[in-house]
């Protein structure tokens, strides 16, 4: 029982892994390596993320400064920053990339938001489908008597528990990005 427990655990905690690594690419308005440092970039014949090919620095609170090691990659970089779909427009002074990150307006504000929420309902419907998961397996050895219905009812409870936890998780982390989100 225990470890079945466990196991949604650490599906729940996966989920919240990927929902906070998402968190980390929505636009506050204010620069953030983050924005970038995984878009994929086709330089020397492969696509690599730009975290490994640049130094990403913040110098100022709405720029970001993109120094390649190479410089020869300049271009690529340039490029693959604007097919990102970011909405960026690269400045290249010949040795660093330099992105403005404009303002945002109160709709656009709005529309992060959205994006937001549908984030946190996807990480839910994960610890959903965890807990749905785990339910199963605790049915299942009810039925082939390895367990108690008594037990089986502890468990659900336990189990529930776990899920209000993550989900609590889920919101606390959901609240702080609105918050940056609307701060002008």
């Amino acid at each position: 029982m225990e470890q079945i427990i466990e196991n949604a655990k650490i599906e729940m905690e996966a989920g919240l892994e990927r929902f906070r690594s998402e968190l980390g690419k929505l636009r506050t308005g204010r620069a953030h390596s983050s924005l970038v440092e995984n878009i994929s970039v086709e330089c020397y014949g492969a696509m690599t993320p730009l975290k490994q090919l640049a130094t990403i620095s913040i110098p100022e609170p709405r720029t970001i400064a993109i120094s390649p090691w190479d410089k020869n990659c300049i271009k690529a970089i340039e490029t693959a920053i604007v097919k990102s779909g970011l909405g960026f427009n690269p400045n290249n002074d010949g040795q660093t990339v330099r992105l403005n990150i404009p303002a945002l307006t109160e709709e656009t504000r709005k529309e992060m938001v959205k994006m937001l929420n549908q984030k946190a309902e996807e990480a839910r419907i994960g610890v959903r489908n965890s807990r749905e998961n785990a339910w199963k397996e605790i049915q299942q050895k009810e039925e082939k008597g390895e367990l108690s219905e008594d037990d089986k009812f502890r468990a659900k409870e336990r189990l529930q528990k776990v899920v209000d936890e993550y989900n609590g998780k889920i919101e606390e982390m959901r609240t702080k990005k609105e918050e940056e989100i609307m701060t002008i």
